[in-house]
């Protein structure tokens, strides 16, 4: 962790050099010893070390400087490090001046010059000050910071894109003081929001996906011409492929449109998975399978589109939404599902705004002590009302069924059964989403009495079911009616196979009707939609990939 700095402000050299001296000698172990003789050079400083994270434990400022008095660069130096303590270096003659700043800027010393020996007049001070000023001191976040509003869909974006990509970061909504401050430090206006301060100091605002994926390190370009298998997905069923991919000895490519780890990866708490005795989260089950497909070698491509796919001399071409042709031997088709839009009057007016499709994980601070809806029934949705009770004052499980016993897990349910702060209320749906700049209200009507209650509601989270994402793909990809991905011997009850199948044998178990071209995890038709399913499928991909190459 950096030092805390202390800052010298003196415009006459010699003062400047015998104090940078005197404090090296007592603090350096401890602190960072920033020192300049010009006021307006500080203030400069300040602004780029605020954006850093870095904190200042003190000021020890000159009184009588060319650019301004020290008591005015006090003034404004509190702007940016308001906690730091204020020290003014004056002579005797400027003692009333000191004495006037210690009710105008809250002065905490006054020192007059010379302070020979240190040991008596300059150490035991700036000891006090220091020990008082540790005694509430709370480093700053180190890492990437975004300024905001709570209710704003362009905020809620950019932190569920970090939040999906396992990158820390620090919320900071522009209500609270801290907002703000930073606001005012960085001239910011209301059109700016969101905008990110990175670790370096960099302002950025309203940066698009893009921008915020480069800047984090993430690899939007490909860098190899042809792919032994290219994966489209990097839910669990496409981190298995690249890792199996990969440790295998394939060229292999993982492509992600938003952030790994699909919707496992917004689960708070996986508890079934195979190993994990006592659970693990979405995300850590995440990191852990990216850590272990790039360690083999995964090229990851993050975040990018595929438009389409095109068969081309032999090869299978992917077309990205920027027009990037990626060729590949083989692709395994890994997209998964997305929830499904809640089509009722309002709730478009405030996605992102107190309504939220997933993404507990990611508003569930604010929350805390708040009323809390969820739609759906599923382990999705006991998993998110297990997590949010921690925070808000009641969470309540809207559902048209009468109970959850058929659509939830049985730990699940037996788990939201002793939470105190859960309700379920069955036989029920929301008809309508109220509010102004945000969700206020929503209505509830009883499915069999009729019965409609308005209630007072802080947010909503949505998990009703899943919708495959499979728009993308062309008409040589056979789907079922719902759009699931269609693999293997079922493909044989679709009029029209025999005209696009051209190899002599059948599909293998897991190959869609395009030879080369193979379909794992939630996205297919029959799926199990359990994470250890999708796993399993994902690394029997890999399996049927190698032999599929074995005849080309």
């Amino acid at each position: 962790m950096d030092q805390p700095i202390i800052f010298l402000i003196d415009d006459d050299p010699q003062v400047l050099r015998a104090i940078n001296r005197d404090l090296r000698s007592k603090y350096r172990q401890d602190y960072r010893i920033l020192s300049t003789s010009s006021a307006n050079e500080a203030l400069s400083s300040l602004r780029e070390l605020k954006n850093k994270g870095e904190v200042v434990a003190a000021f020890i400022s000159d009184q009588r400087m060319p650019e301004m008095q020290g008591v005015d660069f006090l003034t404004k130096a509190m702007v940016f490090f308001p906690d730091a303590k204020r020290v003014l270096l004056t002579a005797y003659s400027d003692t009333d001046a000191a004495i006037k700043a210690i009710n105008d800027v809250k002065l905490d010393y006054y020192l007059t010059k010379p302070w020979d020996p240190p040991e008596e007049k300059l150490y035991p001070i700036i000891d006090d000050l220091l020990d008082d000023w540790q005694g509430s001191y709370r480093p700053d976040f180190k890492g990437i910071k975004v300024l905001g509003y709570q209710f704003s869909p362009q905020s809620h974006e950019v932190k569920e894109f970090l939040a999906g990509n396992l990158v820390p970061y620090q919320w900071v909504d522009m209500a609270d003081e801290e907002g703000t401050r930073l606001c005012n430090v960085n001239n910011l206006q209301p059109k700016d929001f969101p905008v990110l301060i990175f670790e370096d100091g960099e302002v950025v605002k309203r940066p698009t996906i893009i921008d915020v994926a480069s800047k984090i390190g993430l690899n939007p370009r490909v860098s190899n011409n042809v792919y032994d298998v290219a994966i489209v997905g990097a839910g669990p069923a496409g981190l298995a492929a690249s890792v199996y991919g990969a440790s295998e000895g394939l060229r292999t490519l993982l492509i992600e449109r938003h952030a790994p780890g699909g919707q496992a990866g917004t689960s708070s708490r996986i508890e079934n998975y195979l190993g994990f005795p006592s659970g693990l989260s979405g995300s850590d089950l995440t990191r852990r399978a990216i850590t272990q497909a790039t360690r083999f070698g995964t090229e990851f491509l993050s975040p990018q589109m595929v438009k389409e796919i095109r068969i081309k001399d032999g090869y299978k071409a992917i077309v990205l939404n920027d027009e990037t042709e990626i060729n590949a031997k083989a692709i395994i088709i890994t997209t998964g599902v997305d929830y499904r839009k809640l089509e009722t009057k309002g709730v478009n007016n405030f996605t992102g705004a107190g309504i939220y499709y997933g993404a507990a994980n990611t508003e569930a601070l604010s929350c805390r002590d708040k009323q809390v809806y969820i739609v759906g029934g599923g382990n999705s949705a006991g998993q998110a009302a297990m997590y949010l009770s921690k925070f808000a004052k009641q969470v309540c499980i809207i559902i048209r069924r009468e109970d959850l016993t058929s659509t939830m897990s049985a730990y699940l349910i037996e788990q939201i059964n002793g939470v105190e702060n859960i309700c379920v209320k069955g036989c029920s749906e929301i008809t309508e989403a109220k509010g102004d700049d945000k969700l206020r209200e929503l209505t509830i009507t009883h499915l069999i009495s009729g019965d409609v209650e308005t209630v007072e509601a802080d947010a909503l989270y949505i998990f009703i079911g899943a919708k495959p994402y499979t728009e993308w793909l062309g008409t040589n990809i056979i789907k079922d009616n719902k759009g699931f991905v269609e693999t293997g011997r079922e493909l044989n009850r679709y009029d029209g196979f025999d005209k696009i199948w051209k190899m002599k044998r059948d599909p293998y178990l897991l190959e869609t009707s395009t030879p080369g071209i193979f379909a794992a995890g939630d996205v297919r038709a029959g799926a199990m939609n359990r994470v250890a399913s999708a796993v399993g499928e994902g690394s029997m991909a890999i399996s049927f990939v190698h032999k599929y190459l074995a005849e080309v």
